[in-house]
């Protein structure tokens, strides 16, 4: 259920959107607004989004975060959150820091769909169907809430605190590989910074993509043909800094680097 007037949550929105042009964190919304509820915060998300797309960029598929059972506790949800992804989050194997505000890396499995998948009632077989190939992949998560201070309500509206993403070397068949047993290495500067395995993400990353279909079809939002998702962390978020180097290596799938620069 919504709580705030149209004109607020367009106002909290265009705050986020301008931290995200100037590069300067705004204090926790949840700590101005108490009463927001989680509704509310994807009608923030809608706001930002809606002020990209006017700037020329353009949607390119969707990410689930909270994932993780850990860090669903430690925020007291149940459930997994989802952004939108745009055009100008793709990234190849070098990004500057300069652009971004409080940058932290995690590994992941990005599905690229060849086929819509409109919930509810989508099943892992479902996804499975529609996916084209699997990757390995870097999510460069971000925040414009000052030191990451945030709720389940902040990181909705501020977009599921996305950053950029960089796809990897290889692209799998989802059908012959058991993702939720691949092992995940991430190294940063040459020294293992994490490990995780595909079961990390509910489970399954399968069960990230399912769960999302389902969530955007209770909208009338389809997960469409060509769109990539990033399916949740298999580890930890990692800080990253100018000059640092990481590698990402998935088990039956593949590897991924990236670079950081001022």
């Amino acid at each position: 259920m919504a709580n705030l007037e149209p004109s607020r949550i367009a106002q909290l929105g265009n705050e986020l959107f301008d931290s995200l042009c100037s590069r300067t964190p705004v204090e926790p919304l949840t700590a101005r607004e108490p009463a927001m509820t989680v509704e509310d915060a994807y009608q923030v998300q809608e706001q930002v989004i809606r002020r990209r797309l006017a700037l020329g960029d353009r949607i390119v598929g969707k990410k689930i975060g909270l994932t993780s059972r850990v860090v669903q506790r430690a925020l007291a949800v149940s459930e997994p959150d989802f952004g939108q992804l745009l055009a100008s989050m793709v990234a190849c194997d070098t990004i500057s820091v300069g652009t971004l505000l409080q940058p932290r890396a995690e590994g992941e499995i990005a599905f690229l769909l060849e086929r819509d998948l409109a919930g509810p009632g989508i099943s892992n077989a479902d996804v499975l169907y529609a996916t084209r190939f699997v990757m390995p992949c870097f999510e460069i998560v971000d925040s414009r809430i000052r030191d990451w201070r945030i709720r389940l309500q902040d990181t909705v509206a501020d977009n599921a605190s996305a950053g950029m993403f960089v796809l990897g070397d290889r692209a799998v068949d989802p059908r012959t590989v058991d993702l939720s047993v691949c092992g995940m290495v991430l190294e940063k500067n040459g020294h293992v910074e994490c490990t995780g395995a595909g079961a990390a993400a509910l489970g399954s990353p399968v069960n990230c993509v399912t769960w999302l279909a389902n969530a955007l079809g209770r909208f009338g939002i389809p997960l469409q043909a060509g769109e990539v998702i990033l399916s949740g962390s298999l580890g930890a978020l990692i800080p990253v800094t100018a000059g640092d180097c990481l590698q990402l290596s998935i088990g039956g799938i593949g590897s991924a680097s990236v670079r950081f620069v001022p």
